[in-house]
């Protein structure tokens, strides 16, 4: 294993083109080939990035194999981590980190038992946009965040996704699908959560397809409208909603982060950059637009991959990882539980605070040379 770690793709589905497209931007990072379950898309994938195509027990035997990133559904996540790390190779999923708490716990020992590094999306918070949000908190623009919220609310994926139904099955619905890019947003900005409480429920049980997937229906599985409380261990409460239930808002969108001297808009946790603005005060009259001063600023797809490989070839620890996935969908699963018991639930789990990025990086790295 060299300065540049090979990786392989095993699921080549909507989001495959746009990590293979970035994988090119970073220095210690080189994708090789990809796997699908349904060969006519691994042979699309390779043929438009010059990949080899395998199937995947092929991918999991190559030795010439270092890292494989998953981007297999929901439902199979836990499996294929598990396959990977028994073939003695790192692992970096796509979320969420599993459909429950003891799927991800699996994937956690059996890295450790390995001595394998294990890596989850999002990588988001990784990008400019977040990253100086972070800066803003860590240097104390608005003081010390008391509260604020979170909101990720639409209609569902039905008028325009070419296969939606997984996102109303088990490991889908709005937390398990977009959950994680605001938890995770939150806990980069806040540390981990102590404790949750929620109420959920679910318009119809059954979608109906419109567009492109007019005529189809689609069995609704899981609650599509989530209105949960976090508290985290910094003291901060947050209201975080989840819909596939809102046809359209007046302007709740994002995450707004409210402080002791001022608040803070920060921008789409889906995306790398954005709306970022501050209001301090007494000081402010409006809303102020941030200077955002950090790199990657694109949709920058493999960003949380690329770090890993950077991780293991400067020895140091990777941001986007398995424990920080593992206590989000720790965080999701006790939101579930908290609505299903009616109660507050205690978080097992913790994790650390990922590291910022530094500013002034030069594209393709991710550590000051």
């Amino acid at each position: 294993m060299g300065n540049v770690l090979k990786a392989g793709i095993i699921g080549c589905g909507n989001i495959s083109a746009a990590y293979m497209k970035h994988a090119r931007t970073f220095d210690h990072l080189q994708i090789v080939a990809c796997a699908d379950a349904v060969r006519d898309r691994a042979d699309a994938r390779a043929n438009e990035f010059q990949l080899k195509a395998m199937n995947v027990d092929e991918l999991l035997a190559d030795e010439g194999i270092d890292i494989v990133l998953n981007l297999t559904t929901p439902q199979s996540h836990t499996e294929i981590d598990l396959r990977t790390l028994e073939a003695g190779k790192h692992i970096y999923s796509e979320k969420p980190f599993g459909l429950d708490r003891e799927g991800g716990r699996k994937v956690l020992e059996l890295a450790a038992q390995k001595g394998l590094r294990v890596g989850c999306a999002p990588d988001t918070f990784l990008g400019g946009g977040h990253q100086c949000a972070r800066k803003f908190v860590d240097d104390g623009l608005i003081g010390r965040v008391v509260n604020g919220t979170a909101f990720m609310m639409c209609h569902g994926h039905e008028s325009w996704h070419p296969a939606p139904g997984f996102y109303y099955a088990k490991g889908g619905g709005p937390l398990f699908d977009m959950g994680p890019y605001y938890i995770t947003a939150l806990v980069n900005l806040l540390g981990p959560v102590k404790r949750v409480t929620a109420l959920n429920n679910r318009s119809v049980e059954q979608r109906q397809g419109i567009k492109v997937n007019q005529g189809k229906t689609f069995p609704v599985e899981v609650d599509t409208h989530i209105a949960a409380l976090l508290e985290f261990h910094s003291g901060a409460v947050i209201t975080l909603i989840t819909s596939f239930d809102v046809w359209q808002t007046s302007g709740f969108r994002d995450i707004e982060l409210n402080g002791t001297q001022g608040a803070l808009h920060v921008p789409d946790p889906n995306c790398f950059d954005g709306d970022l603005r501050f209001y301090l005060g007494n000081l402010s009259k409006d809303w102020s637009p941030a200077d955002n001063g950090f790199n990657y600023n694109d949709n920058m797809r493999t960003i949380g991959l690329a770090d890993m490989a950077a991780a293991i070839v400067r020895g140091r620890k990777h941001r986007c990882s398995g424990e920080l996935a593992c206590h989000v969908l720790d965080v999701m699963c006790s939101i579930v539980q908290a609505s299903d018991e009616k109660r507050m639930i205690e978080l097992a789990s913790t994790c650390e605070r990922p590291a910022p990025l530094p500013m002034g990086l030069r594209s393709g790295a991710l550590d000051l040379d």
